[in-house]
């Protein structure tokens, strides 16, 4: 089996939720060997507000500080197969789209985007606006894939987790990871 290497960083957009629930799916893969954990401050203190903790002990994480630019991810030679940023922040999506790589996660970003490697945003913002869209447009036309944290409600989720996880699903699957169970729309049944 191919273990990946994933990134996943965690910005100060609402939403921590959806990183703590990722990296809880992640552990639970026989596909990822190691990630790599980027927290800003912003996001700290959004984690910290929302009272939600990180999943950070088991021994596959690593936690990489924002402010240093010698942690692997910030090379394409470390060997990080993708990277979800999530909640990604609108200041980060802009700061990605512009190439300004002043802490490890915009240049963790950049590296799987020269790489050519899969890059997950998603942003946690309403409305979108147009600097917004322009600066997600660019990234989509780089290869990022947008996946905004919007659930879908098919599978009918009982609380706010199984909500979240409709998203945490797509993420997932879109970093490589596909070997645990997820939703899938069955499509229209006869009778209903």
């Amino acid at each position: 089996m191919n273990r990946r290497k994933i990134v996943v960083a965690v910005t100060g957009a609402s939403g921590t939720l959806y990183a703590r629930l990722l990296l809880e799916r992640l552990l639970r893969s026989g596909q990822v060997e190691r990630i790599a954990v980027i927290v800003s401050e912003r996001g700290r203190q959004v984690a910290e507000f929302e009272r939600c903790a990180l999943p950070l002990s088991d021994r596959r994480i690593e936690v990489c500080r924002n402010d240093d630019l010698f942690a692997g991810p910030a090379s394409g030679s470390a060997g990080y197969d993708a990277m979800a940023v999530v909640p990604c922040s609108m200041g980060c999506v802009g700061r990605i789209a512009a190439g300004i790589s002043s802490d490890l996660i915009a240049r963790a970003a950049d590296v799987m985007l020269k790489e050519r490697r899969p890059l997950v945003l998603v942003p946690r913002e309403a409305p979108f606006g147009t600097l917004h869209l322009r600066n997600m447009t660019s990234l989509s036309e780089c290869g990022a894939v947008i996946v905004p944290a919007c659930p879908s409600f098919y599978s009918h989720p009982e609380d706010i987790e199984a909500l979240c996880m409709t998203v945490v699903e797509r993420i997932a699957a879109h970093l490589g990871i596909d070997d645990l169970p997820r939703y899938e729309w069955p499509g229209r049944q006869e009778g209903r």
